[in-house]
């Protein structure tokens, strides 16, 4: 490779570098002699939550004291609390008559890190879901801590099964006529259920004509590293097919934002599980968010997000809502499944290019494999081989170049010699070479520029989707979505940040070194054989082994079918290519057109 070529595979180490440094988050990793940030402390301890906040509060939810309630709800501070379980194929949920919340919601299908159910709601804070609204007497009320009634027997158990449905009713008596009734919905085989707010004769109560659907406490943390989980953590809200979000990337710092107009969902995520909002009649007239991130022990951090919906209040005896909540994994069928848009919460890259090649090429290959073969392992080595087949037309076409370009070396130095005070005359000499001889000198960087999108997508897909969670190939390879870590220790390398030694990233470097070897004959480039690999070696060393894992395979694929190509082309004398002759159909069609003018003229 000339000096071209070579700054033009530097230049795209570098964008690559560029690109993923702005990709990861900004929080120092954990220490890597406890690389589990969250092992019992993300999962059990909460962090502070969210104050109140001004003319749109969304405040934390503690015991309120009876002079805040208000001559309406005073009340409704005491009471006995009853809580109620109902168990799907899919979840168990626990609600409970202290306000008529979702106290627990553990998924069946899905274990933390440490082999426990993924539990969704933080019952720390004694569940979720409430109204939020001004009265007329000039009291904030969240209904989070007040006491509904339920004709529902304290621990009472249902199973569903098949089609089963199940409902529960909420109330909340207000006064003597005035109540608030929460209506849930449950089903089995579905991560959703519907929840309808009844409002009866509030017009007295209801003060400003608003009243908010409010999650408050965001999703609990699932993951071994709260670090990684948090840079996936933000809120959103979806409105005019725009969609808006906020992402408390500071600690202690909190981030809100306050919308108005028609809104059609709002939600919260962790990396892979998501809360959604979906208001169904009325639309929302607004939204609500606010976040905050705090330190957790061992440097791990968690963020925690509140969403709302704003709901219009027209003061009729009987005003209903009715919302759709989903609380599940971030499935990206399921996720499409709603046909709402709710995919766009997924990180599955740019829009315009990378998002496209993960969302038609990639997910769908792998689940089409995958249902023939069960080990994700397996899938990712042979999607490894079908890419390296439909690349093999280009890859040789590249590797018969450089090998021309190899024997031309002799010829090239003789030029630069000859030239040597003459750059313009030097550079015209070596591209009347390579004409002369059909040699591309950039050939060898086009595979990998059509390489990098695929690379890019497989990247967003392996560190986001549900389907490598915890998914094991073999030996040290216990989960494909995260690093393989073959060695840790304590202190992050000075400038480097590195705590542990990923053993799939090592042998991709290997082989990306052998590669180099191979191909870069050039003495003056012999710092680039090492260079390379080094900085592919840091890049990817973080990233997930599955990603690695294809590199790793795409790589030995290669370096065979570079010892295919010297084995053939080795000895072989460099030629000339032939002209090109002119003419082909457009020489045939001038001729004629030119005998039909001398016919005429006769």
């Amino acid at each position: 490779m000339d000096k071209q070529t070579v700054l033009a595979f530097v230049l795209i180490g570098f964008i690559l570098l560029v690109w993923m440094w702005l990709s990861v988050p900004s929080t120092p990793p954990p220490p890597a002699s406890t690389p589990d940030t969250t092992r019992a402390k993300s999962t059990q301890t909460a962090p502070q939550k969210p104050a109140a906040i001004g003319e749109s509060p969304l405040p934390a939810a503690t015991a309120a004291p009876i002079d805040t309630l208000g001559r309406y709800f005073a009340g409704a501070a005491k009471g006995e609390e009853r809580n109620i379980l109902i168990i799907t194929d899919l979840y168990a949920v626990e609600l409970s008559t202290k306000g008529g919340l979702l106290r627990k919601w553990e998924l069946k299908d899905f274990k933390t890190w440490n082999g426990a159910p993924v539990q969704l709601v933080d019952w720390n804070s004694r569940g979720d879901l409430s109204m939020l609204f001004g009265t007329s007497d000039g009291k904030l009320i969240n209904t989070h801590d007040l006491c509904f009634k339920s004709d529902f027997p304290s621990w009472k158990q249902t199973v569903l099964k098949g089609e089963d449905s199940v409902s529960v009713d909420f109330v909340l008596p207000v006064g003597d006529s005035a109540r608030i009734v929460k209506h849930y919905v449950f089903r089995n085989g579905q991560y959703s259920f519907d929840c309808t707010f009844s409002l009866e004769n509030m017009a007295g109560v209801i003060a400003n004509y608003e009243y908010q659907i409010v999650w408050e406490h965001g999703v609990r943390y699932a993951e071994e590293n709260s670090v990684d989980e948090s840079s996936f953590s933000e809120a959103y809200s979806y409105a005019g097919g725009e969609l808006s979000s906020i992402a408390a990337s500071k600690i202690g710092e909190k981030v809100e934002s306050n919308s108005a107009g028609t809104t059609d969902w709002v939600a919260t995520r962790t990396k892979y599980f998501a809360l959604i909002m979906i208001p169904r009649t009325p639309k929302a007239q607004g939204s609500y968010m606010a976040g905050i991130e705090m330190p957790l022990p061992q440097s791990g951090t968690k963020r925690t997000y509140s969403v709302a919906l704003r709901m219009p209040y027209k003061g009729n005896p009987d005003e209903k809502v009715n919302i759709t909540v989903f609380l599940g994994p971030l499935e990206y069928s399921l996720m499409k499944s709603f046909n709402l848009d709710l995919d766009k919460i997924m990180s599955l890259g740019a829009a315009w290019i990378i998002k496209p090649i993960a969302e038609y090429f990639v997910i769908p290959v792998f689940r089409i494999v995958h249902y023939v073969i069960p080990n994700y392992g397996l899938v990712i080595i042979i999607f490894s081989i079908f890419l390296k087949f439909l690349l093999h037309p280009l890859t040789r076409s590249s590797m018969v170049s450089m090998k021309k370009m190899q024997a031309a070396q002799p010829m090239i130095q003789e030029i630069r010699g000859k030239y040597k005070d003459d750059q313009q005359k030097m550079n015209r000499e070596i591209m009347k070479l390579y004409k002369e001889y059909g040699i591309n000198p950039a050939a060898g960087c086009l595979p990998m520029l059509l390489q990098l999108p695929i690379l890019y997508a497989l990247w967003a897909v392996f560190r986001s989707t549900i389907d490598l969670r915890q998914a094991s190939f073999f030996w040290w390879i216990r989960d494909l979505s995260v690093p393989d870590s073959i060695m840790t220790w304590s202190q992050p390398l000075p400038v480097l940040g590195m705590t542990q030694i990923s053993g799939l990233a090592l042998l991709m470097s290997i082989t990306m070194l052998i590669q180099q070897a191979m191909t870069m004959k050039d003495p003056k480039q012999k710092a680039m054989v090492y260079m390379m690999p080094a900085l592919f070696f840091v890049m990817f060393n973080s990233l997930s082994s599955g990603l690695n894992l294809y590199y790793f395979v795409f790589n030995l694929i290669a370096i065979v079918q570079q010892v295919w190509i010297n084995k053939k082309h080795d000895g072989t004398p460099l030629r000339k290519i032939e002209p090109k002759k002119e003419g082909g159909i457009f020489k045939k069609f001038a001729n004629f057109s030119l005998e039909q003018k001398k016919k005429r003229k006769r």
